[in-house]
């Protein structure tokens, strides 16, 4: 047994021995699987500052007049730098000891194939060049009204600026009269003519002051950021003309100037005939421009009885005026001549009325209009510089609805020709409580939209439209001057905004009974003790946006105990707000967006708090008392728009399931972490933007909403990195153009669990265990889905396995596919041999973007859907190792022998091809194909060296040559691959010569274009 025993012991501790080195072996293997990994990261690290030093220094040499940097060149440059920014991969790495070395090899690839990603995006997003025009060069046409009785002054005007001797002019006229349209008029023709590098349009307005009027002059060159941090008038002065001698020859239009200044004092170098510049400038006063050393000036005078005749019938607008055999109707003709007569031949108001007048017919009504425009003209006295006040008024009383009227008197509180967005001041009316409570706030919001479609047709605002910011909306002047004069009584207003304030003033003091005031857009540093006074009992708005805030008195608000909203927002130096503001018992809104607010006092006393906004501030913490709010209908608890992350990392539980009356919820952009049963209890959410750990959490949350969310944008997994975030919020203006967005992010979603909710935008990134969309058990009920994105996902096979929803690819307008290494084509080969794609399936597909996936053979297996591309418009293929054909071929017709060609791909709407780094490419499509595609703009090639012919059909002319397609503007490759391109063959033998007048070869150390 002793024998037996001491065998047994040997067995063991032999095998104990191997097992002990086979655990070395394995850590010894770790380790230099570590160790290579991080050299690998090292070497691309180095690789980067390389290829950041060529993009910027091709930047350089693309930025000249009429240019600015692409927006994503930018943000890569951007990104580069905070990488390096980042801390140092050794302090990362030492922070994972308490993990596996196997685990943190995997971790260590993740770092380096961040670093690639960012590394081939500087290939990716400038595939044609880093540089875009300036629609700022000249400038932009203006939209305008048509120009009525004028042109005679317009003609004049641009004779002496097309002309060489007078090269500062007056443009005066009473107020409305015409002159702003008439320079807008002038901007636009010398704007097509290119006579002047740059024109400069800038508003003055009445409240000028030289900092403000720096500042706009500077932003319209695009470089308002050399003059912020600037802080002495002269020095700003000296800098502002250095700019402005760097666009010369250039125009300066100020319109509506209220008072003469010294050009020098701005930094406006004098126009002369040297530096080739000029200057214009309108004004109500004719001293001013005389005083401005003008050398011709114009009046713009009233419309004579025809012309005002002929804009009012215009703007009027009903055919139930005007006879059969036209003309108007003889029983209203008097009333009508009569109604443009009061109008006194002044533009605006002519417009005005004619806008509050639309829609009504009858002699009789028309009588009555006349009457009341009569009783508005003799009763009504108006401020000194409103010659058109009464009139105004006129269109301004013929509203007749409460609701309307408080809407529109309370955008005077915006400064003088702010334009205001739309969906702020909706905003606005429903904290004032203007619009009724509806069963959602998308039927409020909708309500404003009406409103604000009412004051339009009235011509008592001006719709802007805004490219980026969205639709405006802007009040004339002297519109604003009425409605401020109506405010002076009931409801009693106090605005003093963007007046360039930098203290509060005085009047505020004393300012008996106003119940609105108006600070926004100054420099007011401080609210001081003395505005706690009498004066401020009956206050319940309080706008102080958009100032340099730093300190609020601490017993401030306990004097205000009426206020409803308060809105400090963008004081980005206010770190702190007063105790006395947990007085507030009636304050309905409480606006903080991008405050530099550290922390909040304690919420439990403001039981009448609907909407808080914290947005982009720096508290760290929940607000103290956020659970006991039970009529909070809006939180905003996120980052702000230009990366920053609010620094919350948890909300205590019950503390949002309290808050039962939520109908909007935004949380993204922070680090905070939601539970689906917590915020699921909050069964009135209309609007939610938030992030969830798990897609069980996801289905919780959702069971409690079915049908109720109207806008979403749900996180699930970690958070978005910063590329990820500039993607979504700003490249692909997720926010404004989908409304329904799903983010699944190094999360599992395969499994009984799975979960997509309606979507019109799905991002998927790094969630290896899906082979497929088929994945989601709810595929089935995506129904919109516009936008799909899906990268570094290591275990996707195929986009579509079956065609069990053919919705989603009838709608689905974007595809982006990049990092998947095991990707064997969009649809798994069965689906496309056992079955035809759906109808209409891709015909809404605009743009393909594929890169970084080395398994794929073809992008497109099948001729038959690339016929369905109707709408296809850009085709972008980069780094996919194995790929040999783009649209793949057809076995049996590339066996036959000899034939014509006998295959057209008609694409209608294809724009851009780009084709890189495909070393195994040998075929865009089949050999006896060709692509028929008349708005081609651009193809891109390169490292391609296998493909040996580009299937373009190309028109041919009477004479039986080929020509280009009529849009195509360029062909672009590497310098070393022109022999390359001197050995592509063509369909027609003259074709190469017809093309080679668009080709442009680049530097290999420069990005294709």
């Amino acid at each position: 047994m002793d024998f037996v025993g001491l065998i047994i012991e040997i067995v063991y501790s032999v095998g104990r021995i191997i097992e002990i080195a086979n655990d070395v072996r394995g850590y010894l293997e770790d380790q230099i699987k570590f160790n290579e990994s991080l050299e690998e990261f090292y070497r691309r690290k180095g690789d980067l500052p390389n290829r950041r030093d060529d993009i910027e220094s091709k930047l350089r040499t693309e930025l000249r007049h009429g240019k600015v940097a692409k927006r994503e060149v930018r943000r890569w440059l951007n990104d580069a730098d905070a990488f390096f920014a980042r801390p140092a991969v050794e302090a990362e790495v030492n922070g994972w000891g308490w993990l596996s070395l196997y685990y943190r090899v995997e971790i260590l690839k993740e770092r380096v194939q961040e670093l690639e990603e960012i590394y081939e995006r500087g290939d990716r997003y400038t595939d044609e060049c880093l540089v875009i025009d300036d629609p700022s060069a000249s400038g932009v046409e203006l939209t305008t009204s048509e120009l009525q009785g004028s042109e005679a002054v317009k003609t004049n005007i641009l004779a002496c600026l097309k002309g060489g001797k007078v090269t500062m002019l007056g443009v005066w006229g009473m107020g409305g009269v015409g002159k702003t349209t008439i320079m807008k008029h002038v901007h636009n023709e010398l704007l097509k003519e290119g006579k002047f590098k740059k024109i400069i349009w800038v508003t003055v307005s009445q409240n000028f002051d030289i900092p403000k009027l720096q500042d706009q002059i500077a932003c319209s060159l695009n470089l308002k950021e050399k003059l912020e941090k600037l802080q002495n008038e002269t020095i700003r002065a000296g800098v502002l003309s250095e700019m402005l001698e760097e666009q010369k020859p250039y125009l300066l239009i100020l319109d509506d100037v209220w008072s003469s200044f010294r050009l020098e004092d701005v930094g406006v170098p004098e126009p002369n005939a040297t530096n080739g510049c000029k200057l214009v400038l309108t004004t109500r006063l004719q001293e001013v421009a005389r005083l401005m050393d003008c050398r011709r000036i114009f009046q713009v005078k009233t419309l004579s009885k025809v012309e005002a005749l002929k804009l009012f019938l215009n703007k009027v607008g009903d055919t139930a005026l005007s006879c059969p055999g036209g003309g108007i109707k003889r029983d209203l003709e008097s009333t009508l001549k009569d109604i443009v007569d009061e109008c006194d031949g002044l533009p605006l108001a002519l417009i005005t009325v004619a806008g509050s007048l639309k829609g009504i017919s009858g002699s009789r009504l028309w009588s009555v209009a006349l009457n009341q425009l009569r009783d508005c003209k003799r009763n009504v006295a108006g401020p000194d510089n409103a010659d058109a006040f009464q009139i105004l008024k006129f269109s301004y009383d013929r509203l007749k609805d409460k609701q309307i009227e408080d809407c529109f008197l309370y955008c005077a509180l915006y400064p003088e020709d702010y334009r205001i967005l739309k969906e702020e001041i909706i905003e606005y009316w429903i904290d004032e409580g203007f619009i009724d409570e509806m069963d959602t706030r998308q039927a409020m919001k909708d309500e404003g939209y009406y409103i604000l479609t009412k004051l339009e047709e009235c011509s008592l605002l001006e719709l802007i439209r805004e490219e980026y910011e969205g639709d405006c909306v802007r009040m004339h002047d002297l519109i604003r001057d009425m409605a401020l004069h109506i405010t002076k009584t009931s409801p009693r207003f106090l605005v003093e905004a963007g007046k360039a304030l930098k203290e509060l003033p005085e009047k505020v003091n004393c300012a008996e009974g106003v119940q609105k005031v108006s600070l926004m857009c100054n420099y007011i540093k401080e609210i001081p003790s003395s505005m706690a006074s009498s004066t401020c009992k009956g206050l319940t708005t309080l706008l102080l946006a958009k100032n340099d805030l730093s300190t609020i008195s601490e017993s401030i608000f306990e004097h205000m105990p009426e206020l409803k909203i308060l809105d400090l927002s963008f004081n980005k130096k206010l770190s702190s707000l007063p105790n006395s503001v947990s007085s507030l018992v009636k304050l309905t809104t409480l606006l903080l967006e991008s405050t530099g607010l550290k922390s909040v006092p304690s919420l439990s006393g403001l039981g009448s708090l609907k909407k808080l906004n914290l947005r982009g501030t720096n508290i760290k913490e929940v607000p103290e008392g956020l659970g006991m709010l039970k009529n909070l209908k809006c939180l905003f608890l996120c980052g702000s728009d230009h990366g920053k992350i609010l620094k919350i990392d948890e909300i205590a539980d019950g503390v949002l399931s309290n808050l039962s009356k939520l109908r909007e919820l935004i949380v993204d952009r922070s680090s905070i972490i939601l539970k689906g049963d917590d915020v699921g209890r909050l069964n009135k959410l209309e609007v939610f933007y938030g992030r969830f750990p798990t897609v069980n959490d996801v289905r919780i949350f959702l069971k409690s909403q079915p049908n109720k969310l109207n806008s979403y944008v749900i996180i699930v997994g970690s958070n978005l990195d910063h590329f990820e975030e500039e993607e979504i919020y700003e490249s692909l203006e997720g926010l404004s153009r989908y409304e329904k967005i799903m983010l699944f992010r190094e999360t599992s979603i395969v499994g009984e669990n799975t979960l997509c909710p309606p979507v019109q935008f799905l991002l998927i990134c790094y969630c290896h265990n899906i082979r497929s969309l088929n994945d989601f058990s709810e595929i089935k009920d995506i129904t919109d889905l516009r936008r799909c994105v899906i990268r570094g996902c290591g275990g996707m096979e195929w986009i579509l396995s079956s065609w069990i929803n053919s919705r989603v690819v009838q709608t689905l307008e974007y595809l982006e596919l990049w990092n998947l290494h095991k990707l064997d084509g969009l649809f798994e080969a069965n689906v496309m041999a056992t079955s035809s794609p759906p109808p209409r399936a891709f015909s809404s597909l605009q743009k393909v973007q594929i890169g970084r996936c080395k398994k794929i053979k073809n992008l497109f297996s099948s001729w038959k859907l690339v016929e369905c591309l109707k709408n296809l418009e850009d085709l972008y293929v980069n780094n996919c190792e194995e790929m040999e054909e783009i649209i793949a071929s057809d076995p049996e017709e590339e066996g036959e022998e000899g034939g014509d060609i006998i295959k057209k791909l008609i694409l209608p709407k294809f724009k851009k091809l780009t084709l890189k780094k495909l070393p195994a490419l040998k075929s865009i499509c089949s050999r006896k194909a060709v692509m028929v595609c008349d708005s081609l703009e651009m193809i891109g090639i390169c490292d391609c060296k296998g493909l040996r012919r580009i299937p373009l059909s190309l028109p041919v002319v009477d004479n039986a040559q080929p020509s280009p397609p009529p849009s195509l503007k360029k062909i672009n490759m590497y310098q070393r691959e022109e022999e390359w391109w001197e050995s592509l063959e063509w369909d027609h033998p003259n074709a190469k010569d017809v093309l080679r007048p668009m080709v442009q070869f680049f530097p290999d150390n420069h990005l294709l274009q």
